[in-house]
């Protein structure tokens, strides 16, 4: 059945499941190091900064990712992704004894690493795999990869809470690692050669972006993703599992719900945000989304300071935001794609996760010390600041021209 589709298909079936596979491990990897050392007795602040390096190495990662898969192409920025993964895994299985901060620290960095030059890969590679002149489908490939991809971390969350309640934390940790070494071993077998590599090698000078656009909606990407992160990543488990008295399975499972639906949102965001009327999303779109964002952590904020039921709020919250949120991000990865250039596509791509990496870095260090230091309800005020400034930048974004209908 692989055998009749196309080329660019069977690609795109290979990237994609290479990237599903990954977010699995990577979402779980993620549960499992919040949740266990929240049960060693990690305070919020100390649970953030093991995820520092993971962050901070994704920021560098994106950056010169981009112009080494421009360079040896997207095939072999991909694998390389796999096999450190596998890698970073394997790091855990040491004694209990050994995990200390910096070894896990040094591990999450790798991860990092891997993590982001999957995911620049994986994004690139579409916009090679479908023409320039067809705009919607290209809003449909971004939109589904990414969504899919969202979906299954959240799967990946409620797996790291299931393992963590099923099994030790090295065991669980090898099953992971064994299961991703099998996919890395099918992609060196299965992906094209080459895909991305440049028609010319370009410049390490040439890693920043000379695009308006693109720097325009990088800027605007990292403050939306911090403005997730600030009171995701650290606050929000914790919170739920002090103040619920939630246990592994119920904070893991209702983070999972929470990332599957979001990602459900941003597949079918092409039917919300333009395509049935035929146009693209621009600049415009961008703002209005961004804007019907930052009411909603200021909303919760409200709840909490007026103590107007606030456990029921930030959960209905949390909902509300989940939508919006994976509206405006699968509108800012529509848009990447499109600003980009065919040739070198992941120099472009590499450059804007730089900055998205960045928000995410921002908003983990502030998530776990606002937390620690004033609770959630400061997190959620930061976290509508923070996706004001991105509403301001998007005024900078360009208007697209309609595209055909497909």
């Amino acid at each position: 059945m692989l055998a009749s589709l196309s080329p660019e298909i069977r690609q795109y079936l290979i990237v994609t499941g290479n990237y599903w596979a990954f977010t699995l491990t990577d979402g779980a990897l993620r549960m499992l190091v919040v949740l266990h050392f929240h049960h060693l007795g990690y305070n919020p602040l100390e649970i953030a900064l093991l995820f520092l390096f993971y962050e901070i190495f994704g920021v560098i990662t994106n950056l010169i990712g981009g112009w080494l898969g421009a360079r040896i192409g997207l095939n072999r920025t991909m694998n390389i992704g796999l096999a450190l993964q596998v890698i970073a895994l394997s790091m855990l299985l040491v004694p209990a004894a050994m995990l200390t901060v910096p070894w896990v620290m040094a591990a999450q960095a790798l991860s990092g690493i891997a993590k982001d030059l999957n995911k620049m890969s994986a994004k690139s590679s579409i916009k090679l795999l479908v023409p320039d002149s067809n705009q919607s489908g290209l809003y449909k490939w971004v939109a589904l990869l990414t969504g899919s991809k969202n979906a299954l971390k959240g799967v990946g969350f409620f797996l790291g809470g299931a393992l963590l309640t099923l099994f030790s934390f090295q065991l669980a940790i090898l099953i992971m690692a064994a299961a991703l070494a099998i996919v890395w071993v099918a992609s060196l077998v299965l992906l094209k050669k080459d895909m991305g590599k440049a028609k010319s090698k370009p410049k390490f000078s040439q890693i920043f972006s000379k695009n308006r656009s693109i720097n325009y909606l990088s800027a605007a990407r990292m403050f939306l993703f911090g403005s997730r992160d600030v009171w995701f990543v650290v606050a929000l488990p914790v919170y739920l599992a002090s103040s619920f008295g939630w246990d592994h399975w119920w904070v893991g499972g209702f983070l999972a719900s929470w990332v599957i639906g979001y990602g459900i949102v941003q597949s079918i965001a092409p039917r919300i945000t333009g395509k049935k009327s035929g146009t693209a999303p621009d600049g415009r779109a961008a703002l209005f989304w961004a804007t019907a964002l930052c009411c909603v952590p200021a909303l919760i904020a409200i709840c909490f300071e007026y103590d107007f039921y606030p456990n029921v709020s930030l959960l209905a919250g949390l909902m509300i935001f989940g939508i919006i949120f994976a509206l405006n991000s699968s509108l800012h990865s529509y848009l990447i794609v499109s600003y980009a250039k065919a040739d070198g596509v992941s120099l472009d791509v590499g450059f804007y996760y730089m900055a998205n990496a960045m928000g995410r870095l921002i908003g983990t260090v502030l998530s776990g010390y606002l937390f620690q230091v004033a609770g959630i309800e400061a997190c959620l005020w930061v976290s509508a600041l923070f996706i004001l400034i991105t509403a301001v930048i998007s005024i900078g974004l360009p208007k697209a021209k309609s595209f055909a209908r497909q």
